[in-house]
């Protein structure tokens, strides 16, 4: 049983997060009458942008805008003096969201209820670094938000609340992460009553099913028109904003952010029929007024694209702009 708390104390929060995906959380939490926030961890600031203009993060901002603090920018929060730093403000209880960090097991130990982590996926599926962009990729028919005690291992604590949504197949990591932030910032205010409480226990993980993401990289991005039409179209998908999905192309490098599937046998004939000549594969091809990629089964339509340093266009416009793409292959703009 866990251990149990009057519902109108207020217990000492601290509240551990950095990127977008924490903020409706940390909204979320600062409105909760069981919790009483002391205190929020979040990474330094950086350099973001062309002008590597040195900014706080989404987490800081937004704390300092709601009265909460001591705001603690950590570089290493598992750093002795940072440990110490944030066991001085005396939390009962830790909450986690879209951190970037390991928490220190000598961190999780102390508080008397815990940490507690809203993870967006349905674990044990999708643990690890990216887990929205990895859900896109699979192709999977739902997503969720899991709130955990956490432990030391890498997302694998034991369950405390899941909640379950379904996908359509034309999600954005963009807007599915904004999705799963609100329902996470919900589940999160209709589950730490009970927590607290001792209402809600939390169950171990299951042992089946596990699978776990990796951090992503720049290099991952690149379209490889030796992959299959589908597995394309949901990359495009799920590698936004970052590291996008991306070709070089003779008019320079292309950052492609809409496209759709074109697949040889779909019941309507598609735009494109490539040949099966190896040399096929890779090429630019007119598409109506737009453009297509020549990939492994079929093709990839061009929707919405963005040559570096310009604006985001119609597929339409960049062939109108510049013709000599038809023909083309994406890859070394040497080839013609």
């Amino acid at each position: 049983m866990e251990p149990t708390v009057p519902a109108t104390s207020g217990v000492p929060t601290v509240f551990l997060g950095t990127g977008p995906f924490a903020l409706p959380i940390l909204d979320a939490l600062a409105s909760v009458r069981d919790v009483r926030v002391v205190g929020v961890v979040t990474g330094p600031p950086r350099p973001v942008g062309r002008g590597a203009r040195v900014r706080r993060s989404p987490v800081a901002l937004r704390a300092e805008a709601l009265g909460i603090g001591p705001i603690l920018e950590l570089m290493r929060v598992r750093a002795e003096s940072a440990v110490a730093g944030v066991l001085a403000l005396g939390p009962e209880l830790l909450v986690l969201a879209d951190y970037g960090q390991i928490v220190p097991g000598t961190l999780l130990a102390r508080p008397r209820y815990g940490a507690l982590n809203l993870h967006p996926s349905l674990l044990p599926r999708h643990r690890g670094a990216s887990p929205v962009a990895a859900t896109i990729l699979a192709g999977d028919r739902q997503a969720g938000v899991t709130l955990m005690r956490m432990d030391e291992g890498l997302d694998t604590g034991p369950v405390v609340a899941q909640v379950a949504v379904p996908l359509h197949g034309a999600e954005t990591a963009t807007g599915l992460e904004a999705w799963l932030a609100a329902e996470a910032a919900e589940l999160l205010r209709s589950t730490i009553g009970d927590w607290l409480a001792g209402r809600r226990p939390a169950r171990p993980q299951p042992t089946e099913g596990v699978t776990v993401s990796r951090p992503l990289r720049r290099e991952q991005g690149r379209l490889d028109p030796e992959q299959d039409a589908v597995t394309l179209e949901r990359q495009v998908r799920a590698y936004q904003p970052w590291p996008g999905t991306w070709c070089l192309t003779v008019a320079g490098r292309l950052i492609v952010w809409a496209a759709r599937s074109l697949v040889v046998d779909r019941p309507s004939p598609p735009a494109v029929h490539p040949s099966s000549g190896d040399g096929e594969v890779g090429r630019i091809v007119p598409d109506g007024d737009g453009l297509a990629v020549l990939v492994a089964d079929g093709g990839l339509r061009l929707d919405e694209v963005q040559l570096a340093g310009g604006r985001r266009m119609s597929a339409a416009a960049l062939r109108r702009g510049h013709p000599e793409l038809v023909g083309s292959r994406v890859g070394d703009p040497e080839l013609p």
